[in-house]
Parts: structure tokens; sequence; C-alpha cells
């Protein structure tokens, strides 16, 4: 018979579980953030040369897609608890919450403080992606994906069934 993990073995499950979940959440987030700034200078520099909020809408809606499948099937696919649809629209409204994060710094940036070039966007952009990222891996954890890992595979988990 197996014995019953200590509360310090469970501690180190979960802490093992965060740490993987906010690398590979870092992984998929590093590259929503290249596909966010690069279609944002992108339309910025082209087709919505005055509209840098416009350009900030379009952008985050293509990295969002992107992440929506990175962190479903990579980041939190342990922690599938809902059909798909379901995961598809809370994602969407948390990245929407995240959306009107960033959009608002770009617009207060540009409109209110008056700072209209390229790299004021750009500094207003970089603040309003960490902004939403900090609110984004709190609700995804949260309300998206928030099943219990339907198993835990850290090594240390591992190590513990071939050593009890």
């Amino acid at each position: 018979m197996p014995a019953t993990p200590s509360v310090l073995d469970r501690l180190r499950g979960a802490v093992d579980v965060l740490y993987r979940e906010m690398i590979k959440f870092g992984v998929i987030g590093a590259a929503a953030f290249v596909i966010d700034v690069g279609l944002m200078n992108l339309l910025r520099q082209t087709v919505m040369e005055d509209k840098p909020t416009g350009a900030k809408v379009v952008s985050a809606s293509v990295a969002t897609a992107f992440a929506w499948v990175g962190n479903r099937a990579w980041t939190f696919r342990h922690r599938r608890n809902r059909p798909a649809h379901h995961e598809a629209g809370l994602f969407a409204l948390t990245n929407g919450v995240a959306l009107l994060i960033g959009a608002g710094s770009i617009a207060f940036s540009h409109y209110v403080l008056g700072l209209t070039t390229l790299a004021a966007d750009n500094v207003a952009n970089v603040v309003g992606i960490g902004l939403g990222t900090l609110f984004r891996f709190w609700a995804y954890r949260q309300f998206v994906f928030s099943a219990e890992p339907l198993e835990d595979t850290s090594p240390l988990a591992e190590h513990r069934a071939h050593h009890p």
C-alpha cells in the first residue's frame, strides 16, 4: 500500500505544478508577445498609421488566438474540466479584459498624455501587456483552466512512485 504523501510532499508537488505552469505560460506568452508587438508595429507603420488603439486590438486578437491554442494544448492541458467551447468563452472574456488593459494603456499614453510617437506607443504597449499578463495568469488558473491537475506528473511524483 502506497504511503500517504506528507504535507511537505503535497506542498512540493503543488509548487512544482505551479512552477511548470508558469514556465510554459511564459513560453507561450513570449511567442504571443512577439506576435502582438510585431503585428501592432507593422499595422501602425502601414495601414493603421493613425489608429494605434485599433492596431492594438487587431494585434492582440491574433496573439490571443495563438495563446488559446498554446495554453489549452500545452500549458494547462492537465487542468481541462470543461468542454472546449466553455473554456474558449472564458478565455475570450479573460483576454477581452486583458485587451482593455493593453488598449487602455496605449489610449491613455497617446490621447491623454499626448505621447504620440511610435516609441511611446510601444512603451505603453509593453506596460499594458505586462499588466494584462499578470491578470491573465491569475484568471486562467482561477476560472478558465480551474480544475485541479488531473494527475501529478512532476519529477517528485515519479520519484515517490519508484521509491515509496
